[in-house]
């Protein structure tokens, strides 16, 4: 069966790159999104959490955002956050991403209000409703304080045609097979963690929404089309390859660690954001260590 919407497999939540100032380097970022579509990204997410989108104007999205499509040119998908706490504030997010021809949205479930159930529909209900666009609804209780369940996904996903997957970022592998069970069939999963990539594949999610395809997009896109032509053997090898370095990646509020890697490749520099801050020279190096050892085996 035909995919409501197909994003791809490999969909990176990329970094918003900052100089030393902490204001964005455009040109990085034109940069960066090009190193992405060419090692393993199919669609290049912007301002989300990864890209530090809490803490950037509305006028910084505007020329990230067209800064990032001017890099793709049509040869990825290009996915805008449209997320709030505030329902009327996500609208307001998915009209104005409708209205700058973004290819889909990520809405994710309202953070520190810590809605029921039922508030939940009715927040993505009116995100819905204000937009044609596919929308990727987003599960990571970590971060919302609140657990979105298989029937709230179930529900919505039944009711609009245009809610088209889930980013589920919660390590319960029954949830994604109540789902798998209860959603429509062309209804997609993400996995919201890489180390849980591949576990998700074998209950039926179409690919992940990444941190670590930044440096491991062709390892990534490797192991899913692995999985995917039944040659499980190599994906799982890929899968025990890549995970020191995943879980390694987020030892730290994310996205410090991926920056600092990203750094140490010479692709961006490793400034975030306040309330965020930089890794120790410590934690570094450890990262560092890890991560290499990870690209030369």
């Amino acid at each position: 069966m035909a995919l409501r919407y197909d994003a791809g497999e490999v969909i990176t939540a990329m970094v918003t790159p900052f100089n030393n100032k902490r204001e964005i380097d455009y040109n990085r970022a034109e940069e960066l999104a090009k190193h992405l579509i060419t090692n393993g990204t199919d669609a290049v997410l912007v301002a989300g959490t990864t890209g530090e989108g809490p803490t950037l104007t509305h006028e910084e999205e505007f020329e990230l955002l067209s800064t990032v499509k001017r890099a793709v040119a049509n040869r990825a998908k290009v996915i805008m956050n449209a997320g709030s706490n505030s329902t009327e504030t996500a609208v307001m997010a998915a009209k104005w991403a409708q209205k700058e021809e973004v290819d889909a949205i990520l809405s994710v479930v309202p953070y520190y209000n810590k809605p029921s159930q039922q508030g939940m529909i009715e927040h993505f209900s009116a995100v819905a409703e204000c937009t044609n666009l596919p929308i990727i609804i987003y599960n990571i209780p970590g971060r919302t304080g609140v657990n979105m369940l298989p029937e709230t996904v179930a529900a919505l996903a039944e009711k609009y045609t245009n809610i088209v997957a889930v980013k589920q970022s919660y390590p319960d592998m029954d949830a994604v097979t109540e789902m798998k069970l209860c959603c429509p069939d062309d209804f997609s999963i993400y996995s919201g963690d890489d180390s849980l990539t591949l576990p998700m594949m074998a209950l039926g999610a179409r690919g992940v929404v990444s941190v670590a395809s930044h440096i491991f997009g062709n390892e990534i896109k490797s192991m899913i089309r692995n999985y995917k032509t039944g040659e499980f053997v190599a994906s799982l090898n890929m899968h025990k390859k890549l995970y020191p370095a995943v879980k390694k990646l987020f030892s730290a509020p994310n996205p410090v660690p991926i920056k600092a890697v990203l750094a140490h490749t010479g692709l961006i520099e490793e400034f975030v954001r306040r309330p965020l801050t930089e890794l120790t020279d410590k934690e570094k190096s450890e990262l560092i260590k890890v991560v290499d050892k990870v690209l030369k085996n």
